[in-house]
């Protein structure tokens, strides 16, 4: 080899040693994102050994009740705290977001006590050192076809954003809402910290196209996390594209956690479900 032969050969191996690894390191596009569970749909609700189960099934964190129907503000106590963290640690799995679920059957729309919670959970997920506090709107608080409840809602958070904005959290709608719906109540509250908790199943269940909504509102950075979930099924098994979900979040640049949530199918047992949600999921994330 001359010496002209072997200066091309080190530009080459240079380029493919320096490009395509950087590439991979650095460009969201190529990037995974972390992959966990629900605290309920591992019915592990408040309970910190949820964690050594998400280690034994592969995840890399839980999304934590911030409360339940017994404990209205399980997590807002410093005990409770310390005992998911030290749960947390040893299992080796993260505390990725927390979610209040009690709200689709104490809706924010009808209970003042709900601001109380929401204003808990802002200073729970400030002391758990996690960004994003889950508010669902389903069942009860439901907001489809209801403008007073809407409005109601609008003000609620209007009063609650500027504590989140303060603590550095972000509070995530997520609902049977349409991608416009809820870019319309986060622009009515005119908070950075206001976005949404995307979940396909649900948009798909509602009648909305997920595959439009995805690009709409990644466009303004407005989806902090997402559900992985198909209702009676397996992930993978249901009528959800998943790898051009996954293509979409891509395209988006998501960097958010995904959470398995449901996807149970009738007559399997969490430890048969669950490793082949895991599995499967991880090809979404990955």
């Amino acid at each position: 080899m001359n010496r002209r032969d072997a200066l091309r050969q080190t530009a080459l191996l240079s380029a493919t040693y320096f490009t395509a690894p950087f590439d991979r390191l650095t460009d969201p596009l190529r990037r995974g994102y972390p992959l966990g569970a629900c605290d309920w749909s591992l019915q592990r609700a408040c309970n910190p050994a949820v964690f050594a189960y998400a280690k034994k099934i592969g995840l890399d964190g839980v999304q934590l009740s911030y409360n339940s129907r017994s404990d209205e503000s399980y997590l807002l106590r410093p005990e409770n705290q310390q005992a998911m963290r030290e749960a947390s640690q040893n299992a080796g799995v993260k505390m990725a977001s927390l979610a209040i679920g009690e709200l689709n059957r104490v809706p924010l729309k009808s209970e003042a006590r709900t601001v109380d919670w929401i204003s808990g959970s802002i200073d729970a997920a400030k002391a758990l050192e996690v960004k994003v506090v889950l508010l669902a709107f389903f069942s009860q608080g439901d907001l489809r076809n209801d403008e007073a409840g809407k409005k109601v809602v609008i003000e609620r958070l209007k009063s609650l954003a500027p504590k989140a904005e303060k603590q550095g959290i972000t509070l995530a709608i997520e609902s049977y809402l349409s991608a416009q719906e809820h870019l319309d109540i986060i622009e009515a509250v005119g908070s950075p910290n206001l976005k949404v908790y995307y979940d396909p199943r649900n948009a798909a269940d509602a009648g909305h196209d997920p595959y439009t909504e995805i690009p709409l509102l990644g466009q303004q950075k407005l989806i902090c996390e997402v559900h992985l979930k198909e209702n009676g099924n397996l992930l993978g098994q249901g009528s959800i594209d998943w790898p051009r979900i996954r293509q979409l979040l891509r395209q988006i640049r998501f960097k958010g956690w995904a959470h398995i949530e449901g996807a149970m199918p009738q007559g399997k047992t969490l430890d048969e479900a669950y490793p082949q949600n895991v599995q499967y999921a991880r090809k979404i994330v990955g």
